[in-house]
């Protein structure tokens, strides 16, 4: 079969050369020979071909652009003088040539009306490979998206650039948060739930904070090779993560909860319902902001959410003194009464501590010890277990060193009562533990941060942490219309007379004429 000849000047004339020939290959003796693998590459790159084509003859169908008003930039200048310059669009499809009409006057810089039809961006990469560029960072490695998108487009972008473009990606992230409001949503669960948690990432020496900078520089390893036991490497700085979600209340017992927290004699009364699930959950990290700024924003999250106070507010912390401390702050700034709990398993570590102190490792005494306190907090009697521990402790005679364990259980429970009123908290069927943000902490920065190898600039993961967010909170879709609409503002829009775009031919003819919308 022969190419069909067209005339040049036609429409799309090169794509359909294209695809013709396309054709003609796919009925030669070669292809019929091929195996189905081999047929389906020789359609992915030469298909890829007609349709690179069929973008660049559209673009020129364009007609470069040509204004149908006056072009007046935001500096109030008018433009009259005419000029043609081609400039390289790389594309999900291949790299393509836009012909656009320049408008400018001396001394003033030009304005190109079709960029801002098309909303092209300022370099040469486009915005769809944009979004496979940061979709792809947001789930490994840049060596492992850069692979990603050269296998699912054909196109080659270096490393460094992709690093650029994930930093690009997310400059809206928290233009888009603040902009967006769930309040108007479906109707939610009467449970509004604040968590938050710190991790912390290995940077560059340049990222680090000021003191640990210092800390690093001061450091003097006892091995060359390797680490001794005990000896910190200076070079993590703590991202903040914060979860903010809505949950349906989950009343249980104290037996309810101790039968699952590991092997217990003790049954529940009753089996509990099925543990309801997190609504609208959103999470995210920083590394750049102060601790006490992310959980402000937590605190912001929740008020859109819920404005007019009808939820019952809740804050779950691991019982860090830095983490209390910044949720209590905040609940000051905020206004607004919320419940401030303890993680549970967080109390439990402690009372492991202190059972092992007693008792010894590994022995059945140790683990009843454990779930008999275990339960008795569950039902409100914190000063009751801390004050019986410690005559345990007094009665066994116990060595300074050997009661600390038990004493420093009793301090922290004493000291942090008012938090760990679990009895009320699951009568009001509160979530007693920080599952959510520890499952945050994992897939936003351990999963990801933690490469082998990999130090981290500031900007760079910032980026990939506010990427990994919106994937996480299943916001990436929408962020991405937004954050079009971003490009189209800043990089056109600000730059004509009244933020309007000036009408061409072709938007004259259908009547079109780019604007912004708001995202929902």
């Amino acid at each position: 079969m022969e190419a069909r000849k067209l005339p040049t000047n036609t429409p799309f004339s090169e794509a359909r050369r294209e695809f013709d020939g396309l054709m003609t290959a796919l009925v030669s003796v070669e292809c019929l020979k091929m195996t189905h693998s081999e047929l389906e590459a020789l359609i992915e790159t030469q298909g890829r071909e007609v349709l690179r084509k069929l973008l660049e003859e559209h673009l020129a169908q364009r007609g470069g652009g040509q204004a149908t008003e006056p072009v007046v930039g935001e500096d109030q200048v008018l433009r009259t003088h005419q000029r043609r310059r081609p400039v390289n669009l790389v594309s999900t499809l291949g790299e393509v040539t836009v012909e656009r009409v320049g408008y400018g006057q001396r001394d003033v810089d030009s304005r190109f009306v079709l960029d801002a039809e098309l909303n092209l961006p300022p370099d040469s990469y486009s915005l769809g490979l944009r979004r496979k560029v940061a979709y792809e960072a947001a789930k490994g490695s840049f060596d492992d998206a850069v692979e990603a998108v050269r296998q699912a487009t054909g196109v080659a972008v270096p490393k460094r650039q992709a690093e650029e473009l994930a930093r690009r990606a997310a400059v809206d992230f928290d233009a888009f948060y603040e902009q967006r409001s769930l309040g108007d949503k479906s109707p939610t669960s009467e449970v509004l739930v604040i968590t938050t948690d710190g991790k912390g990432i290995s940077m560059r020496h340049d990222s680090l904070r000021p003191a640990t900078q210092k800390a690093a520089e001061e450091r003097r390893p006892r091995l060359e090779k390797r680490r001794s036991k005990g000896e910190k490497t200076a070079t993590r700085r703590m991202a903040q993560v914060a979860a903010v979600y809505t949950i349906a209340p989950y009343v249980r017992s104290a037996e309810d909860v101790a039968g699952t927290l590991g092997p217990s004699a003790i049954a529940p009364e009753h089996k509990p319902p099925a543990r309801p699930r997190p609504e609208h959950k959103r999470v995210w990290a920083s590394v750049n902001s102060e601790a006490w700024d992310v959980i402000d924003a937590a605190f912001e999250e929740a008020h859109r959410r819920d404005p007019s106070r009808q939820k019952r507010h809740v804050v779950l912390v691991d019982g860090g003194e830095h983490q209390l401390e910044g949720v209590l702050l905040a609940c000051g700034r905020a206004r607004t009464h919320v419940t401030v709990i303890v993680d549970v398993i967080h109390v439990l570590e402690y009372l492991w501590g202190a059972s092992t102190a007693l008792h010894g490792e590994g022995f059945p005494e140790t683990e009843a010890w454990v779930t008999e306190r275990l339960l008795r907090l569950l039902r409100g009697q914190v000063s009751g277990v801390a004050a019986g521990m410690r005559r345990s402790a007094t009665k066994r005679a116990l060595t300074p060193e050997r009661r600390r364990p038990i004493d420093r259980c009793a301090d922290y429970l004493l000291k942090y009562a008012e938090y760990l009123r679990y009895d009320e908290y699951l009568a009001a069927g509160f979530p007693i533990s920080t599952g959510v943000i520890e499952g945050a902490c994992r897939y936003l920065v351990k999963d990801r941060m933690d490469i082998t190898g990999a130090r981290w600039s500031l900007d760079g993961a910032e980026a990939v942490l506010r990427l990994r967010a919106l994937k996480a909170s299943d916001d990436f879709d929408t962020y991405w219309a937004f954050h079009e609409q971003e490009e189209l503002r800043r990089n056109h829009l600000e730059r004509y007379a009244g933020k309007a775009i000036p009408k061409t031919k072709n938007s004259s003819k259908s009547g079109r004429k780019p604007n912004l919308s708001i995202v929902p």
